[in-house]
């Protein structure tokens, strides 16, 4: 029996993104043992999932360099055949070169590359060649598996499917109007602005952590529509992600809850302001939406994951979308190509 062991210990969105070597490697080899280390906070993205044996979990925010030996060690015990690791910083490569495991895979951004035994070229932009992170993710094992790619895929259970059931008794949309950075975050008065806008009686859902119910409030008061929810807290990753699958629509920002739609193929309109799609990072539904300002902005995009702030402090890539660019997502979906949910042929 195999053993493979996946690193992502980056954000939430990452590791949702990676699950689609999860679903490759269980295609290839339905007898292996997968493993997966995520950031201490990822885990519950990976309960009940029904091809990995164990989550490992490192603690990064408290102790981290004495929790990164201890995972080290802990790693070592297990005797890994590969090692796949995701990520492009040191402290992961240095896990992943101090493994034990008889094959170390990674990128070569990593500054400890040139300890695995094979290491892949990564390529966040190429126009000319646009790659999705799946794409680049699946790189990583195409020399002992193919050049197939899947889709990633979470597994919310039959408690988490039970605690939305309530909020599906009729059509509904959500909107998870939160992110990390402040440039990725299409604007209070935006969202807003888009509800009473809305060709839509049904119920609106606010997503989000609890952190972010302060904001989903503001939004919902400053509507007019007559059936906005804050859910924002009330429901884990994995209820939130049953809770989209069903949505006649889920708008998002370019952050985790876009992935969390493309995870279980739920129909998704993405908000791009600072950052760009061609950075590899965007939906996968099969129905799927990008919307973006219109006008070419000399200061578009500013960074690869966005800011705190605009450097400008004008924030144009945001407040110059128009609203009916994402009343329009409700109309006829334009054809899009397809991903494998399972590698069948």
């Amino acid at each position: 029996m195999q053993k493979f062991l996946i690193i992502q210990t980056a954000f939430i969105g990452d590791v949702v993104l990676a699950t689609s070597l999860i679903e490759k490697l269980h295609f290839h080899f339905r007898d292996a043992q997968i493993d997966f280390l995520v950031r201490k906070g990822n885990e519950s993205l990976l309960a009940g999932h029904p091809f990995v044996n164990e989550v490992i979990v490192w603690d990064k925010q408290k102790n981290k360099f004495f929790n990164l030996w201890k995972t080290i060690r802990f790693v070592r015990k297990r005797k890994y055949d590969k090692v796949i690791n995701i990520q492009r910083f040191a402290s992961t490569g240095l896990l992943t070169a101090l493994s034990g495991a008889k094959e170390t895979i990674g990128f070569d951004k990593n500054p400890f590359s040139f300890l695995f035994t094979k290491k892949i070229k990564h390529v966040i932009d190429d126009k000319e060649n646009v790659k999705h992170e799946i794409d680049r993710n699946t790189e990583l094992v195409r020399h002992f598996s193919d050049s197939f790619i899947v889709r990633p895929r979470l597994y919310p259970s039959a408690n988490d499917e039970a605690k939305v059931r309530e909020f599906k008794t009729h059509e509904y949309m959500t909107i998870s109007p939160a992110s990390v950075w402040f440039t990725k975050q299409f604007p209070k008065e935006k969202w807003i602005e888009l509800i009473n806008a809305l060709p839509f009686q049904g119920t609106i859902y606010l997503l989000g952590a609890l952190g972010d119910s302060p904001l989903a409030e503001a939004i919902k008061s400053g509507s007019t529509h007559p059936s906005v929810v804050n859910l924002c807290g009330q429901l884990s990753f994995l209820q939130s992600a049953a809770l989209m699958k069903d949505a006649v629509m889920n708008y998002v920002n370019d952050s985790a809850p876009m992935h969390f739609a493309s995870a279980v193929n739920a129909p998704v309109t993405a908000v791009y302001c600072s950052t760009l799609p061609s950075f590899g990072f965007g939906p996968l539904s099969d129905i799927r939406r990008i919307v973006e300002v219109e006008e070419k902005l000399a200061c578009r995009p500013c960074s690869l994951h966005g800011r705190k702030a605009c450097p400008l402090g004008h924030f144009d890539c945001a407040y110059k979308i128009k609203v009916q660019q994402l009343t329009a997502a409700l109309g006829p979906p334009a054809p899009k190509g397809g991903f494998s949910d399972a590698l069948t042929r």
